[in-house]
């Protein structure tokens, strides 16, 4: 089944770009950091492609990885200059590329039957050859308590659209599953309704940060992007890959 389908895609761009824009600052400062000014930035599960327009603005070349046709749809039009592909990250073939991104707990959906720990041990082993020096893999990814209580239901609006989300963590096996009802205004006093489920695998912080140092990485545990202080069970993990000096 397709996810993040029109109308939810929409909404997401509408409501939810904040993480996003943060971590594009974040990430912008990264790279100065590391004196990564130019090169190409990929962007797994890029979404409506805030980040992509972002670094792109800062001269930086995209390419941004997304399942969602809605939402690849959404990223051409607000980054053109960039390239987007519509496929399942897991699949990406990595060019050489002085970073690699996934914002958004993107490797923990569970829309690939792929996806999991072993998949992501993999992806930072092949993140980790198409790097520079310095080279930076940062992501953020969902881990036990994600659902403070074990369970949430909450309910956002805008001008043409509401959505309530009801989500549900179990520890055995460690997941979250979300179920997403959405209604978007699609004609004066009229509201279409979509629902979805998402479910997320949830990866503690210290099986993460292990695959991370044994593919190569020098890694780095937050709890933000910057000053923006994300939601609980959501670490921020900054991989850069040790210089060859």
């Amino acid at each position: 089944m397709q996810h993040y389908r029109d109308d939810l895609a929409f909404i997401h761009n509408a409501g939810f770009g904040g993480l996003a824009e943060h971590a594009a600052s974040f990430l912008l400062e990264q790279l100065h950091e590391q004196h990564l000014d130019r090169g190409l930035v990929v962007d797994l599960g890029c979404g409506s492609g805030i980040l992509a327009e972002r670094l792109s603005i800062a001269g930086y070349s995209v390419l941004g990885i997304d399942l969602s046709n809605a939402m690849i749809e959404l990223a051409r039009r607000r980054a053109p200059e960039a390239e987007f592909r519509v496929q399942s990250l897991l699949a990406t073939v990595f060019p050489p590329c002085i970073a690699v991104t996934a914002i958004g707990e993107i490797f923990n959906y569970d829309f690939d039957d792929r996806a999991g720990l072993e998949a992501l041990k993999d992806m930072a082993a092949r993140v980790y050859h198409a790097l520079p020096p310095e080279g930076v893999f940062m992501f953020d990814a969902a881990a036990p308590g994600r659902v403070p209580g074990g369970s949430t239901k909450t309910f956002f609006e805008g001008d043409d659209w509401s959505v309530l989300v009801t989500a549900d963590e179990t520890a055995e096996p460690q997941l979250v599953t979300r179920r997403i009802t959405s209604y978007r205004k699609v004609d004066p006093g009229q509201y279409r309704r979509d629902d979805e489920t998402h479910q997320l695998k949830l990866f503690t912080r210290v099986e993460v940060n292990a695959l991370l140092e044994n593919a190569g990485f020098r890694v780095t545990l937050l709890e933000r992007y910057g000053s923006h202080d994300l939601l609980p069970g959501l670490p921020v993990y900054l991989a850069v890959k040790p210089g060859s000096g």
